[in-house]
């Protein structure tokens, strides 16, 4: 089993394809393997892998019952190839292969090799593979903190995983226990003391689910990120630290899940089926990714909206066309014209594009400050023509944007992006024009606790910080006076962009404080429009 760790040591996810710990014999507790051999092999220290004696007598009662009832007298050796080597039905021929390859594993292997490998190999119900696993998910015990009674409980488990599992049947697993410690004390290995201690003990039992994962879209990128490299990834028995902090990702998992159901409440057509949302929350000055939620429920949809669907950011686009121009020397109190204009064929299919403002209405000559605070789209389409489109568009290229078209309509996000990608630019304004790649993964350690990989974040300076903080503190005033009113906070600095695409298909908010930034995005998988009034 591979396990998965957050920035504060919180296990996120143990990921596997049989969820096992494994043991060496010098960490198996004499105790443990007293238990077992008391319950399951007396002999076993004295036979070579076949016990003759318990055959006889399994034989005798095979005859009695015609064939109907079949006697297991099977050895730790016998019981290990069963459950590795051999199919599970009950046969006389199987049993004598059985024997055989238990014979031949006892020339081998010594007595102890083959306990290590039953108690790590044999299953013990509720998911876990070995003793080990075993106790960490029932007990949260390492097997040097198992009392007796927990021994015997797990030892006893494996002879029917599924009726003895304690988070189920918990009577049953501790009459099984009962059993165990009865026989141990009938061969004499354990005091009247020690028996009547373990008799009346009622172990803490723990029901972890087998598929624990605090964070399923960030182990998702984590293991799509790593396979690749890591071919033993789910078996390997790795540890992988990740920069992801749990408190962090369930106060962004809770938020976006609340933005969603008011979305839900103000719209009663809302299509449930389709509706969903996705948000990242970055330390843009180190880019570490401190949360990753890629949709709403898991559960049932577990397409990774952060990082695989490509929308567009509409206005949320424009603090990066209003950088352009504050590098080339234009300033936040420089006027632009928030005028109608019409642009032949400029819709990109020879049809006429006449955008528009929100509300429809033009407010002459402004400031760049008050065309960002109030979002004006004709008036960031005019600064783009004043500074010449193949300039625009060069520029943006130099911030590392792809795929964009090089038309008029890219000044309003016509392109897409995914919310992961999107917060990699927005680290430019937090970090006074330096970009940060987010890093979700920082390290991954063998099973030896040896580092094998580590992820630093790189980074472009792309814009002079004086010139980037302009931008910053023009897109506080978007929050402070402008259309990102609804993120203002008491007492916290935030700066922020709203974006809202044609018809409501997208809502966009890009938030900032002095340390850190969350992208967020709502709309219909199919892409189709929201609420018209739904917007960042």
């Amino acid at each position: 089993t591979t396990q998965i760790y957050d920035r504060n040591g919180k296990l996120v996810a143990n990921i596997f394809e049989q969820h096992r710990f494994y043991a060496p014999y010098e960490e198996l507790p004499p105790r443990l393997i007293e238990a077992l051999v008391a319950i399951e092999d007396t002999s076993f220290f004295e036979h070579n892998g076949v016990n003759i004696d318990a055959i006889f007598r399994a034989a005798v009662k095979i005859i009695k019952s015609g064939g109907k009832t079949m006697e297991g007298a099977s050895t730790l050796t016998q019981q290990f190839i069963k459950n590795t080597e051999l199919t599970p039905e009950r046969t006389i021929t199987r049993k004598i292969r059985e024997a055989l390859l238990a014979y031949k594993m006892e020339t081998i292997l010594t007595k102890e090799q083959i306990l290590e490998r039953y108690l790590n190999f044999i299953f013990f119900g509720h998911g876990y593979y070995g003793v080990k696993t075993a106790a960490l998910g029932y007990f949260h015990k390492n097997l040097n903190e198992l009392s007796l009674k927990e021994i015997a409980m797990l030892v006893g488990m494996p002879k029917a995983p599924s009726s003895y599992d304690p988070t189920k049947h918990l009577d049953l697993s501790i009459s099984r226990a009962n059993n165990v410690i009865s026989r141990m004390y009938n061969l004499g290995w354990i005091s009247k003391a020690d028996y009547d201690t373990a008799i009346k003990e009622i172990p803490q039992v723990y029901d972890d689910t087998l598929t624990q994962n605090a964070a399923p879209y960030v182990v998702d990128e984590v293991i799509k990120q790593l396979s690749p490299n890591i071919k033993d990834l789910k078996i390997g028995g790795y540890k992988i630290i990740l920069n992801i902090d749990l408190d962090v990702q369930n106060m962004a998992q809770n938020a976006l899940k609340f933005g969603y159901d008011e979305i839900v409440k103000r719209d009663k057509n809302a299509n449930l089926s389709t509706l969903n949302g996705a948000m990242v929350v970055v330390n843009h000055q180190s880019g570490d990714v401190l949360a990753l939620v890629g949709g709403i429920h898991y559960e049932k949809s577990n397409y990774n909206r952060a990082t695989q669907s490509m929308r567009q950011p509409g206005s949320s686009f424009k603090p990066f066309v209003y950088q352009v121009a504050i590098n080339l020397g234009y300033s936040p109190m420089s006027e632009i014209a928030d005028i109608s204009r019409i642009f032949e064929g400029g819709a990109g299919n020879n049809e006429d594009w006449k955008p528009k403002n929100e509300g429809g209405k033009f407010l002459g000559l402004i400031t760049l400050k008050e065309a960002l605070t109030r979002s004006r789209n004709l008036a960031t389409i005019n600064l783009a023509l004043d500074m010449g489109l193949d300039v625009l568009y060069s520029k943006l290229m130099e911030f590392g944007f792809k795929d964009i078209p090089p038309n008029l309509s890219i000044v309003l996000g016509s392109f897409g992006i995914s919310p992961l990608e999107y917060s990699k630019f927005y680290t430019m304004f937090g970090n006074y024009g330096t970009i940060k790649d987010p890093q979700i993964i920082r390290q991954v350690q063998d099973k030896t606790g040896k580092t094998i990989m580590e992820f630093n974040s790189n980074e472009r300076k792309v814009s002079d910080e004086a010139q980037s903080f302009l931008v910053l503190d023009m897109m506080r005033n978007v929050v402070e006076k402008g259309t990102g009113r609804n993120a203002r906070v008491k007492d916290i600095e935030i700066a922020g962009k709203t974006g809202t695409t044609n018809k409501s298909v997208d809502a966009w908010f890009c938030g900032l404080t002095p340390e850190i930034e969350a992208i967020i995005w709502y709309g219909n998988d199919n892409n189709k429009p929201m609420r018209y009034t739904e917007g960042g």
